[in-house]
This record gives structure tokens, C-alpha cells and sequence, in this order.
């Protein structure tokens, strides 16, 4: 398995929900027993802690408000998870290989939850929960899609990560000038410029 690749999809998908990430791997290393998959995150601890930590995130996921809070606790956390999986998914490669791999997993990790933050930001905007679970749901399915892709065809997992980060900053971008476009409008200071 390419640990680069591997490591850009599960950044990727591990600032969008790190706990699944791990649950996920960790099932399937000790579900499939691959080698390409680091083994500690198939101990049952880890396993454990992962499964009881997306328990929670589940749920408050689904809960406008309480996701963003939710989010602002997890800058650290899931950018962490991402580059600790890339590094772990070098394995006995060399330093520089394995700085490499946690920077690819850290940094996108890092740029996907950017971009689930604040279109979470926006979401928050409608009135209605029915948008903030649909959007639960289709990030927890992405995510599940990627990293299952990721386990057996890394490159396709990494392709379709990729398109999934640039579609969201580019929508993330699209938001805020229309936020930004709004508050004009709404402030009264004349025309809204795009």
C-alpha cells in the first residue's frame, strides 16, 4: 500500500472525523489482518476509546451549535490524529519519510476540518436540524467511502479525497462571499461587490 496515499486519504477523512477513522482501521486490521494497516490501532484500547469517542461525536454532530463547539474542541484533535496515522502508516521507513507522511496527514487533516467547521458555520445559519443531520450523515458516509477505498486502492482513495477537499474549500470560498455579501446588505452600507 502507497503510505503517502494512504496517509493523504485518512488526513483527509480524519479532519472530518478522526474517531471513525481510527475505528475503522482498526476494525479492518484485525477484521483482514493487513500488514499495511499499523496494528496498534487494532488493540483493543484503541479500538475501544475510538468506538466510545464516535459514539459521542455521533451525536453531538447532530446538534446545531453543539456541532461548531464540538469542532472548535476538535482543532487540535483531529489534525493530530491525522498526522499521527501518517506517520504510524510509514511504518520503519526512514525519518524523512515518516515527517513527510505525518505532514501529508496533519496538514489535510488540518485543511478538511477547516472546511467541515465553517460550512457547519453556515449550516448553523438555517433554522431547521434537518440540514445539520443530513450533513452528519454524508460526511460519516464520505468518510467511510474514502477510508474503505483507502484500505484496498489508496490512489483512488487519495483521488477522490483530493476532489472532496478542493469541492469543499471552493464551496467554503463560495459561502463566505455570499456571507460576507449579506452582512452589507444587511449593515446597509450600500451594494454588496463580488
Amino acid at each position: 500500500m502507497d503510505s503517502l496515499s494512504l496517509a493523504f486519504s485518512s488526513g483527509w477523512a480524519s479532519g472530518v472525523n478522526a474517531y471513525l477513522v481510527v475505528l475503522v482501521l482498526g476494525i479492518a486490521d484485525r477484521v483482514g489482518g493487513s500488514g499495511d494497516i499499523p496494528d496498534v490501532l487494532g488493540t483493543w484500547p484503541v479500538l475501544t476509546v475510538a468506538g466510545a469517542l464516535y459514539a459521542m461525536e455521533f451525536v453531538a454532530d447532530k446538534i446545531p451549535y453543539v456541532d461548531s463547539t464540538w469542532d472548535v474542541i476538535s482543532t487540535a484533535i483531529r489534525p493530530t490524529v491525522g498526522a499521527v496515522i501518517g506517520v504510524l502508516v510509514a511504518g520503519d521507513a526512514s525519518t524523512l519519510d515518516q515527517a513527510v507522511s505525518g505532514v501529508v496527514g496533519g496538514g489535510t487533516a488540518l485543511l478538511s476540518h477547516l472546511t467541515k467547521a465553517g460550512s457547519r458555520l453556515a449550516i448553523n445559519a438555517s433554522p431547521e436540524p434537518v440540514s445539520n443531520i443530513a450533513a452528519s450523515l454524508s460526511e460519516d458516509a464520505a468518510v467511510l467511502v474514502v477510508i474503505g477505498f483507502a484500505i484496498d486502492h489508496p490512489h483512488l482513495a487519495a483521488a477522490i479525497a483530493g476532489v472532496l477537499l478542493a469541492a469543499g474549500l471552493v464551496a467554503l470560498y463560495a459561502a463566505g462571499r455570499l456571507i460576507r455579501r449579506g452582512w452589507r446588505r444587511w449593515k446597509g452600507r450600500g451594494p454588496a461587490r463580488v
